[in-house]
This record gives C-alpha cells, sequence and structure tokens, in this order.
C-alpha cells in the first residue's frame, strides 16, 4: 500500500495530450476525491470542447447547428475569457483565425487551472498540475525546496534553454512549432505564424497565461514590448536562428 505521507501521483491521457499530476502533500482522501473530480472535469472539457469531435458543443456551435444558450454554461465562460484575451491582446489572441471558431489556445490552460484549483480547495498546498507542457504550480516541491521547471530547447530535443523556479503561485505556458508544427495562426496575416519557434510566459495563473502565450506567438517579435507593459507576466522568446530574448522581469525567476 502506497504511504499516504509520500504524495500522490496520477497521469492521464486526455484532450490529446498528457496531463501529469503531483501532490506533494499527504495523499488525504479528499484530495484524492479532488484528484478523481479534476479527471473527471478534463474528459468533459474536451468532450465540450474538442474540435476534432463533430459532435461536440463548440463544433456544433461552430458549424452554426446550436446557439450559445443551447451549449453548456462552461462554453460562455470560455468564450467571454477569449473575449478578453483578444481585447488585451489588440486581437492576436483569436478563435478563428483559422476560419473555424477554435477556443483551444485558452482551454488547456483554463482545465488546467481548474483541475489545480480543485486539488487546492480540497487542502492540497504543494501542487504541480502539467497540462501538455502548461503548468501551474502551488507552494513547494519539498520544504525549503523550489519548484524547477525546464523550458525545452526547441533547437535541441530534451534539452532545457531555461529553468524556472518557483515557490509560491506560478502558471507557466508555452507555445512553439516543436510539438505541433507551425499550428498558431497569424490572425492578420492569415498564415501560420513564423517568427519565433518557443515563446514562453510566466504568470498568476494559467489560464490568461496561456492565452497570452497563443497570442504572444501569433505576434512574433512584436510581442516582446507588449509583454514588456503587460503587468505581472514575464516572458522568454526562442527564434529560429536560436537567438533568444526575455522581458526585463524574466530573470527573476531563474535561478
Amino acid at each position: 500500500m502506497r504511504d499516504p505521507a509520500a504524495g500522490l501521483h496520477h497521469v492521464e491521457h486526455v484532450m490529446g495530450t498528457v496531463f501529469s499530476f503531483d501532490v506533494r502533500d499527504r495523499a488525504t482522501s479528499a484530495i484524492r476525491r479532488a484528484l478523481d473530480r479534476a479527471v473527471r472535469h478534463l474528459h468533459t472539457v474536451d468532450a465540450v470542447f474538442s474540435t476534432y469531435r463533430p459532435d461536440s458543443a463548440v463544433s456544433r456551435l461552430g458549424r452554426g447547428e446550436i446557439g450559445l444558450a443551447d451549449c453548456p454554461g462552461e462554453v460562455l465562460e470560455v468564450l467571454a475569457l477569449c473575449a478578453r484575451a483578444s481585447h488585451d491582446s489588440d486581437g492576436w489572441f483569436s478563435i478563428t483565425a483559422g476560419g473555424t471558431l477554435d477556443p483551444s489556445g485558452l482551454v488547456k490552460g483554463w482545465a488546467t487551472e481548474n483541475a489545480s484549483r480543485m486539488l487546492h480547495e480540497a487542502g492540497a498546498q504543494h501542487t504541480c498540475v502539467n497540462g501538455g507542457g502548461d503548468i501551474r504550480l502551488r507552494g513547494k516541491a519539498a520544504p525549503g525546496t523550489p519548484w524547477r521547471i525546464g523550458i525545452a530547447d526547441p533547437m535541441r530535443p530534451g534539452v532545457p534553454v531555461a529553468v524556472v523556479t518557483a515557490s509560491g503561485d506560478l502558471a507557466i505556458a508555452t507555445s512553439g512549432t516543436a510539438e505541433r508544427g507551425a499550428h498558431i495562426v497569424d490572425p492578420y496575416g492569415a498564415g501560420p505564424a513564423t517568427e519565433l519557434v518557443s515563446l514562453t510566459v510566466v504568470g498568476p495563473g494559467l489560464t490568461m497565461t496561456d492565452a497570452y502565450a497563443t497570442a504572444a506567438f501569433a505576434r512574433g517579435n512584436g510581442s516582446h514590448a507588449w509583454l514588456e507593459a503587460l503587468d505581472g507576466y514575464e516572458a522568454f522568446a526562442v527564434l529560429p536562428d536560436g537567438r533568444t530574448w526575455h522581458t526585463t522581469g524574466f530573470a527573476a525567476h531563474v535561478p
């Protein structure tokens, strides 16, 4: 039998990616139940928001078969958050850039944030929830030891280009071409965004951190000044020639 004081670890394949849960608190029954709820939540999100499922609410909404009033309440919540991200980014975050309704640039971060919150509300103070590379951290990895999260080098698989440390709440989201190719569309150029190969944003919560990372990647090098002015968020970018840039405050997150 697993020692409940040893924490809790779980991996779930859902939403076309891998989610991992790393709980460093004592695994109480309340935390275990919260983990079960979080996993069920992820599968519900997949069923509602997947653009690969023709019967999902988002797919049917995009085809005009149903209206917003016919969708689960989560759809209205997510679309309102998407509208905020579009406003904040001067339209560089877009859910229609590819010609169809696609809020996935925010949904994964939102779902991961919700999963982390469920654990926290059940009493878990020291957690790392990783949703396909978008990460929500709380507390510490161990007493006196911060979380250490490597940012993958898109030019050298398996090698980190930087390491972010965190003792307390922090969200980390990376957009790039290494895993899925040039899949982020420039909403103004109507083609793939190619000025960057990787863009990592750190911030206070994963929902908007994820959305801002998508918007900044679409914006390319022009996002540097925008991110500098974005209160509470910092960023690190890798260019196609291997050069990097980062916002002024990013250094505070690097050991």
